[in-house]
């Protein structure tokens, strides 16, 4: 082909078309929901993001609700002793703090934030339908037999309480760390703007956990002491289903980063790998620290970190 046929390709013009999209897009590798880009316009920021903050209110409500009056209602409506209420609580205060580990682990591995926090949230609201269908139950540990012929010493009130009471504290503490990484994913960190932003939502995040927990140990103690449990457990499953119903609303102007594995076993790599290299020298090119050339990770969904000397 003649020279004078090749095409001529202007540098300056190849740089206003990366600069343009730079300013479309986001720089972070986020995704839309339908597995494009993400327009910075359009998606995420704080349209995306104060849905997030909704949600996280109405479940934390819900959740913190149960806990402050747990053990007057196991007490008080199912007749149990203080020990029993008190050690009862204590394991279901554990499942609570354990549960966030199945979360990170299905969302960072296989399911990704978004879906995550769609199945526990439900998860989470089909809990609070059992403990509502538990307070319509006569409340006496030997009430009314449904569905099977249980034992005389085990209620059918009493099944159907820690049935929902566990599925809560999975729900709630499965998809708690999900909602607030996938809130701070609509901030791309590559926008020196949007990071600052980023840093202004873990601040609502606390306040409204707070406004949250007042509320609860109010509002909704009250209900439940002078109106009744089935009101109180009432009211708390609206909210958690208000709060997961904005949460799906917002579908389309959320920003999506690609599971990129778990962290826990990354981990273990880091330490096998530290114990291999451990008499290596450090390279004096410290890019050669790193598996790929570039910016890019070869973790899917993830980022380099930078190599500082802070740790020396």
């Amino acid at each position: 082909m003649d020279s004078t046929d090749q095409v001529y390709r202007n540098p300056l013009l190849e740089d206003d078309s990366l600069q343009e999209n730079l300013k479309e897009y986001t720089g972070d590798g986020s995704v839309c929901i339908f597995g494009h880009p993400a327009s910075k316009k359009h998606t995420g920021n704080w349209k995306a993001c104060t849905l997030t903050l909704v949600c996280f209110f109405c479940s934390y409500l819900a959740f913190s609700s149960i806990t402050k009056n747990l053990v007057s209602y196991l007490t008080k409506s199912l007749h149990e002793t203080n020990v029993t209420a008190a050690r009862n609580v204590s394991t279901w205060h554990g499942t609570s703090y354990l549960a966030p580990l199945v979360g990170a682990f299905i969302a960072d591995s296989y399911l990704g934030k978004y879906w995550t926090t769609l199945i526990f949230c439900t998860i989470f609201i089909i809990g609070m339908v059992m403990l509502i269908l538990s307070a319509a139950l006569p409340l006496v540990s030997t009430g009314l037999h449904v569905w099977l012929a249980w034992t005389d010493t085990v209620s059918s009130q009493r099944i159907i309480v820690f049935i929902g009471l566990y599925m809560v504290a999975v729900g709630y503490g499965a998809h708690n760390p999900c909602i607030t990484s996938f809130g701070a994913d609509q901030f791309d960190h590559t926008d020196e703007e949007e990071r600052n932003r980023r840093s202004s939502f873990f601040n609502w995040r606390y306040f409204i956990l707070n406004a949250a927990s007042l509320i609860s140990g109010t509002i909704i103690v009250w209900v439940q002491d002078h109106e009744g449990w089935l009101w109180g457990f009432t009211i708390a499953a609206l909210f958690v289903a208000v709060g997961a119903g904005t949460f799906l609303l917002g579908s389309t102007v959320y920003r999506f980063q690609k599971p990129g594995g778990s962290p826990i076993a990354r981990v273990c790599q880091v330490i096998v790998a530290a114990s291999r290299n451990f008499n290596k020298d450090l390279p004096c090119d410290y890019s050669l620290l790193y598996e790929l050339p570039g910016q890019g990770s070869s973790i899917e969904g993830s980022r380099k970190l930078a190599h500082t000397n802070g740790l020396e």
